[in-house]
């Protein structure tokens, strides 16, 4: 009985394929999950600052405001299901010291830490995200004195 070789011969190489392969897969799918979650959430980052900034215009002192707003920002991070490792609102009052018949406006910024340790990436474990939108204060309507 002969056994024959022939060149060529590619029995197993398809393990060793699957094998290089299938980890590169991991990877890509896992980044796109990646970049899936921070866009989403980074619109999401967005309507908060707009909530906060609105809130913040309907306001008639600074310390109303800035409570509004961090209100408002927390309350539209936890309805749209994003959870920031650490988050932080800071607004813009001035707008709310000018005079009653001018123009004014407040702007708040939303910071929102998207944590992506649970994804197979060698990357940072924690991404900011930052937002700032600017709402218009109404001209003639009242303003309170407080800081």
């Amino acid at each position: 009985m002969r056994v024959r070789f022939r060149l060529g011969d590619d029995r197993g190489s398809q393990a060793v394929e699957a094998a290089i392969v299938t980890p590169l897969l991991v990877m890509l799918v896992c980044l796109a999950i990646a970049a899936g979650r921070l866009v989403l959430s980074g619109s999401h980052v967005d309507a908060a600052a707009a909530d906060a900034a609105r809130e913040a215009s309907l306001a008639r002192s600074a310390d109303a405001a800035l409570a509004g707003a961090q209100a408002a920002a927390r309350d539209t991070l936890r309805r749209q299901g994003v959870s920031c490792a650490s988050s932080s609102v800071s607004v813009d009052t001035s707008g709310l010291n000018v005079p009653v018949g001018q123009p004014a406006s407040v702007t708040a910024t939303v910071r929102c830490s998207v944590k992506l340790t649970d994804l197979l990436l060698p990357a940072p474990g924690v991404h900011t995200l930052t937002s700032k939108f600017t709402s218009v204060v109404d001209t003639y309507r009242e303003r309170g004195k407080g800081s």
